[in-house]
């Protein structure tokens, strides 16, 4: 049965959020643990370039277009007929079981020639450990779209909490195979990826019960499987077009010193914990609402995911800028990873803050068009912003190395908000800012005031002490303190909505 659609979605975006948090934070665990054992070196630059190829397609054919793209059509024929909704879910599942595979053995032949391509700046030994890596993590897109469907079904019946928490079981695999067979170097981090991707999906086959009623049923002329597959083409092109930046950014890393993919990839770790709980939340909990909704019934939960959004990744940005220094000094620097690594992932992570709040908010307004069965707009606009991000990646990687890259991102997130709300605005016919605009403006200068007071703080802690937890966790606390007591009203007003 599907669930209230104006009544709920805040309450499953908590639960939503509660369990990405978990698998954030896991993830910074993972993270710490490999920065430990490999640094920002030759090893983790390798397996971050082999297991960009199954992570890509993840994106674009698993948790990305194709939740995007089934989650509409399934919830609509679940408010109509259960037993269309059962022959829907079957046809897709079987279909799945039967693509992937033959995706994964064409990956497994085709790695030797595209790795290469994708890090051609590194040395002959290096690349041959990324295409080796790459063949065993290729399995993981299986295991990806069968719990991209899965999680699909799930959220179409109200439950958000366990396919939200799966990926920590993805984490919990990564630092266990890490722990236990690091001494087999980056292979350890490929059966990692395996162990957890099993466990992802896995946790989430036992909710299906008594909500899917699961038979043998294919056939490619299916009625819904040809709808599903004309929305997932233009889904799917739209994430790929997004997949690009991160292989562009790659290969001209590839080129910099060694460990510029790792500085990377750990400073978009840490820029991804706050969006990727709440930006992630916000939205999942508001697709269903708004799926198969006219204009006027889609604007509330839409104006209510703005919002909401905003009034996180806003004074998440100042204080993750203003925090990043001590942040990366505690949960990397130990181990292999030394000073010049965090002062390296310091530089990438203060230009990546920079296009939080256009990511998270470009991931809300995208859910809309999805909504309303329009896939083709997202790709046109993310086309434009990668053309962006392309650019001035090119531009700016010689004068500023791995900070350019990442305030190449950054710009380029900004340039792809500005299209995306103006474009979704016309089709609606309305303007999306309106009644939520003042709240926006004194959320930024509440998040200004908490800033340069975690600033200060810092500042007058680092004279005190060099405790490193310290340094995080007070100034952390005295920000947070200072944003609600700035805008706990308008929480207060956003909660009761």
């Amino acid at each position: 049965m599907v669930l209230d659609m104006k009544k709920r979605w805040m309450q499953d975006a908590f639960w939503i959020a509660a369990a990405t948090a978990l698998s954030r934070v896991l993830g910074l665990v993972r993270e710490t643990v490999i920065a430990d054992q490999f640094g920002a070196g030759a090893i983790y630059d390798a397996y971050l370039v082999a297991f960009f190829i199954p992570h890509f397609l993840r994106r674009l054919l698993a948790e990305g277009a194709l939740s995007n793209a089934f989650i509409p059509l399934y919830a609509e024929r679940l408010s109509g007929s259960r037993q269309a909704a059962d022959e829907f879910a079957s046809t897709v599942l079987c279909a799945s079981l039967l693509a992937f595979p033959a995706l994964i053995v064409v990956g497994v032949l085709l790695a030797p020639y595209v790795v290469p391509f994708l890090a051609d700046g590194f040395d002959p030994q290096q690349q041959a450990l990324a295409v080796q890596l790459a063949q065993v993590t290729f399995p993981f897109i299986g295991l990806m779209g069968l719990s991209a469907v899965v999680a699909g079904v799930l959220n179409s019946h109200g439950r958000f909490f366990i396919p939200a928490l799966a990926p920590v079981l993805f984490n919990v695999g990564a630092i266990a195979c890490v722990l236990a067979f690091g001494a087999w170097g980056g292979m350890s981090l490929a059966v990692g990826a395996l162990v957890g991707g099993a466990g992802q999906l896995l946790i989430q086959l036992p909710l299906l019960r008594g909500r899917l009623r699961f038979h043998w049923r294919l056939s490619w002329r299916d009625p819904g499987l040809r709808q599903l597959l004309a929305l997932l083409a233009p889904a799917t092109l739209g994430f790929a077009v997004l997949q690009v930046n991160v292989m562009v950014d790659n290969k001209l890393a590839s080129h910099l010193a060694e460990g510029a993919i790792s500085a990377l990839q750990y400073a978009i770790r840490l820029f991804q914990l706050p969006l990727g709980v709440f930006a992630l939340a916000i939205s999942s909990a508001i697709l269903p609402r708004m799926a198969g909704q006219g204009a006027q019934a889609l604007l509330p939960p839409l104006r209510q995911g703005i919002l909401a959004c905003s009034l996180v990744l806003i004074p998440a940005t100042v204080g993750l800028w203003a925090l990043g220094g001590p942040a990366i000094r505690l949960l990397f620097e130990h181990g292999a990873f030394s000073g010049q690594d965090t002062v390296r992932t310091l530089n990438a992570l203060q230009f990546y803050v920079l296009g939080m709040a256009p990511y998270g908010l470009s991931a809300v307004l995208n859910r809309a068009f999805y909504a309303c069965k329009d896939g083709k707009s997202p790709v046109i606009l993310s086309g434009v912003g990668v053309a962006a991000n392309v650019f001035l990646a090119l531009l700016l990687v010689g004068p500023m190395g791995v900070g350019g890259l990442a305030l190449s991102t950054s710009l380029a997130g900004w340039v792809q908000l500005a299209l995306t709300w103006g474009a979704l605005g016309r089709r609606l016919g309305v303007s999306l800012s309106s009644g939520i605009a003042r709240h926006l403006w004194k959320s930024a200068l509440a998040a200004a005031a908490m800033g340069l007071l975690v600033w200060l703080a810092i500042a007058a802690l680092s004279r005190l002490t060099d405790d490193r937890l310290a340094l995080v966790v007070l100034p952390a606390s005295l920000g947070v303190l200072v944003y609600l007591a700035g805008f706990w009203e308008d929480l207060r007003r956003l909660r009761q909505s």
